[in-house]
């Protein structure tokens, strides 16, 4: 018998200062069986750290990255089904980055785990011709802080000020500074 994907429900109160964009938005979050807590909360992190400010080209909506070689993690798409905002969580190589890159007006990619170093030193000279990828790391102590005030159902306060991250339940909290590895020459936003 196959396992099981866990059900999350998170709702998600964010308040990017950075980018001035003020939004709510429940979620309802599957954890595949081949994935751990630490990776569901890194898409939800980048969920909050890429979300537009308005639907007016789409929403971002969570994809089946995991089960779907041809999806991310996340996505942007407009009213026509072209592709405006790509984000991929983990360590992709760079063939799959380049066709993201391809596929998409803009691609970020967050990387996190023990391993991203050696991931970062292999493929960082080969990805500057990816004009429209940037690449984020979240530092893994600051993102296991996280699990410790995360549960199967949360409503959490997200708050981004000089690209830092803080995550508030009423009683806990944590905060992740995303740490720019690369940029691209489109804005965050």
């Amino acid at each position: 018998m196959a396992l099981k994907a866990t059900i999350y429900k998170a709702h998600l109160r964010i308040a990017d200062m950075d980018r001035n964009v003020y939004v709510d938005h429940p979620l309802t979050l599957a954890l595949h069986p081949s994935e751990n807590v630490t990776r569901l909360l890194v898409r939800v992190l980048a969920f909050a750290f890429t979300v537009p400010e308005d639907n007016l080209r789409g929403t971002l909506e969570f994809a089946q990255g995991l089960t779907e070689s041809d999806e991310p993690d996340l996505w942007q798409r407009d009213l026509t089904g072209q592709i405006v905002h790509w984000v991929e969580v983990g360590q992709p190589d760079l063939r799959a980055l380049s066709k993201a890159c391809g596929r998409s007006e803009r691609v970020t990619l967050f990387t996190h785990g023990p391993s991203w170093t050696t991931w970062w030193d292999g493929i960082e000279d080969k990805l500057s011709r990816l004009t429209n990828l940037a690449v984020w790391y979240l530092p893994s102590e600051q993102v296991a802080a996280i699990e410790d005030i995360t549960e199967r159902s949360v409503q959490w306060q997200v708050n981004i000020q000089d690209g830092v991250i803080s995550i508030h339940d009423g009683k806990r909290s944590a905060e992740v500074t995303p740490e720019r590895l690369k940029s691209a020459s489109l804005p965050r936003s």
